[in-house]
């Protein structure tokens, strides 16, 4: 069967004439993309590139199909905006967001995502970073905050957010008072982190940080922030958050001097799967909310 997908990667590839830079465009890897290729000339019965050093040509029969394929993927996309203009509960936005990105500052992003298409409906869930870029490839979400840096796989990104931090130690280690502190005097307990397989890229980057301002210490694995605030609590980790709300009694909270670890959010979306929200205007709103929630 003939799809929109097979439709994008053709067009993709006349356009880009470069199996990766087309991959890049229809928001895919290369391999599914060739793959695509493979079905769509199986299925038309023709070749349509001539192949060449990562770089192609249309072929005579290419060249021939190729006003065909922007007409019906044009149509394809009138069709999708038809109906979700005639959806009574309106179009559904669904929104991602990672475990590390505060309440305040997610529900912003919620709040000025329905604020862009009038009369839309805003979904909600948690995933790690990992797990949402991969949603958003497929489609099974419209947006996402996640953690910088990460392979976001040909995924279009807003700007670098970053939040200050916190670190929540226990008054047992150092006095309540409210001082700023250096990482370096955070001796003695090690620094509770989640698992590097939720955002590999931006974890490694929290502990190549973390290893060149506190040498000593360590690091201890915790499902969630509030996991590290009940073991904070008990007097065994420090925990260091964006979330200027969580807080636990035993907790003291201590602004880190020079912000060494701020938490570096983005937005993630697919260009050719979000067909009622525009980058140039709609996304910068939704990062203004994510910077200033």
């Amino acid at each position: 069967m003939l799809t929109e997908r097979h439709l994008q990667i053709f067009i993709a590839l006349a356009e880009e004439q470069h199996f990766g830079d087309a991959a890049r465009v229809v928001g895919i890897t290369q391999p599914p993309l060739s793959q695509g290729l493979r079905r769509l000339e199986a299925l038309v019965g023709a070749k349509l590139f001539e192949r060449g050093q990562g770089r192609v040509e249309l072929t005579s029969a290419g060249a021939a199909l190729l006003p065909y394929a922007r007409r019906a993927l044009t149509s394809m996309e009138e069709l999708h905006q038809a109906a979700v203009a005639r959806d009574p509960e309106g179009p559904e936005i669904r929104l991602g967001l990672a475990p590390e990105v505060p309440p305040s500052a997610g529900a912003a992003v919620a709040a000025a995502s329905g604020a862009v298409i009038p009369g839309s409906r805003v979904t909600v869930v948690s995933a790690p970073t990992s797990s949402l870029v991969g949603q958003v490839s497929a489609g099974r979400l419209t947006l996402a905050v996640v953690q910088h840096p990460a392979v976001l796989d040909g995924l279009e990104a807003g700007a670098i957010t970053l939040l200050p931090t916190w670190a929540l130690v226990p008054t047992s280690a150092i006095p309540d008072d409210g001082a700023d502190v250096k990482l370096r005097q955070l001796s003695g307990l090690p620094v509770a982190v989640r698992p590097r397989a939720e955002a590999p890229a931006a974890r490694d980057l929290f502990l190549d940080t973390l290893a060149l301002h506190r040498p000593d210490g360590g690091t201890v694995v915790v499902t969630d922030e509030r996991a590290g605030l009940a073991m904070a609590a008990a007097g065994q980790v420090i925990v260091v958050t964006a979330d200027p709300a969580l807080s636990a009694p035993g907790v003291g909270r201590h602004r880190l001097l020079d912000d060494p670890l701020p938490l570096r959010l983005r937005l993630a979306w697919s260009r050719t799967r979000t067909p009622f929200l525009r980058p140039t205007d709609a996304m910068t709103q939704l990062t203004n909310a994510l910077a200033t929630p």
